[in-house]
């Protein structure tokens, strides 16, 4: 009896020994570096808010079974670097940046940890992959087809603006695809019969002084292309000083803060999709295998209260075609 005791102890031993690692370990969880150029409160932003909301849509609850790491630079651009060599660190299993000017030093930083785009202008032009259908290295996500809609935006103060004759555009030449996104409002000028004045922006410092040579120029209204969310906040205000109407990328920045209009693509419905991106990776997607996907959702945000301070009257037709007005 104590042989047969001893031979059941002895082979339940070997038995515990030879399970596989998992089988005994906790299932690690998964960890997401989440990187943007602007400040952001993890807790209170629309765009943290519409990428959680996506991953709960694959079951992914943060702080139970996944963790994020948010990074903002807090429009500090010099900071980056560091913050997305912070996350490589980490060794987190996905990177998802916030738009072209984070995902660059991520890219720089890492080759190997997989990175998801919310949203870029020009990812083939911008070099993060080899093509939209097959992006080709570690790289993929969503293009907000930015420079493609800058031409509509420059429709829509005409049509709020009928004597728009001169429209001063304010970009950032360092900007990820600025300078494309100009040529396109270019484009969009000559059929329009309208003059761009194009004002270089480096600073939130220098956006009065540029605004003030708009006016001075005798530019109609302003076209604000793509900037980093610090610096789009402070332009409302000084386009409202300077009485020249404004439309604007995006609106979570700068519309629901008093600017007057904005079209393009829906940046929270781009930063749901993202979390698409991440499950696939986790369940053993390779990035080069996701293409890159273009918006479904667009927006067009009125703000008659900004109207109103500049004695603007938008015309019916275009409050009719608004998803939404702020009063």
């Amino acid at each position: 009896m104590k042989k047969q005791i001893f031979a059941l102890s002895f082979g339940a031993v070997l038995l515990a020994l030879c399970l596989p690692a998992d089988a005994q370990q906790p299932k690690e969880v998964p960890r997401i570096g989440y990187l943007t150029a602007d400040s952001r409160s993890a807790r209170s932003d629309t765009r943290a808010e519409a990428f959680r909301q996506g991953l709960r849509e694959f079951g992914y609850v943060e702080g139970k079974n996944i963790i994020i790491e948010w990074r903002n630079a807090d429009g500090k651009l010099d900071r980056l670097h560091a913050l997305a060599t912070e996350l490589v660190r980490l060794k987190v299993d996905v990177i998802v940046t916030g738009g072209p000017t984070a995902t660059r030093p991520v890219k720089e930083a890492t080759t190997t940890i997989p990175i998801v785009m919310t949203q870029d202008s020009d990812p083939v032009g911008n070099g993060f992959v080899a093509s939209l259908a097959r992006p080709g290295g570690n790289i993929t996500g969503l293009s907000n087809l930015a420079q493609e809609i800058s031409g509509k935006r420059l429709e829509l103060l005409k049509e709020i603006v009928p004597k728009l004759s001169r429209v001063a555009v304010v970009g950032m030449s360092t900007n990820p695809g600025n300078s494309q996104s100009l040529r396109e409002t270019e484009l969009a000028a000559g059929a329009l019969g309208v003059q761009i004045q194009y004002l270089d922006i480096r600073d939130s410092k220098d956006i009065d002084a540029a605004l003030r040579t708009a006016s001075k120029g005798r530019a109609n209204a302003v076209l604000v292309l793509n900037f980093p969310g610090n610096i789009s906040r402070v332009i409302p205000d000084l386009a409202v000083k300077n009485q020249l109407p404004a439309i604007y990328y995006n609106s979570s920045f700068v519309v629901d803060r008093g600017g007057l209009m904005s079209y393009g693509a829906s940046i929270t419905d781009l930063d749901r999709r993202a979390a698409t991106y991440v499950d696939k990776i986790l369940k053993g997607a390779k990035p080069s295998d996701l293409p890159v996907e273009q918006p479904t959702k667009f927006e067009l945000v009125i703000n008659l209260k900004a109207a109103k301070q500049i004695g603007l009257t938008i015309p019916p037709n275009v409050l009719v075609r608004a998803d939404r007005v702020i009063k």
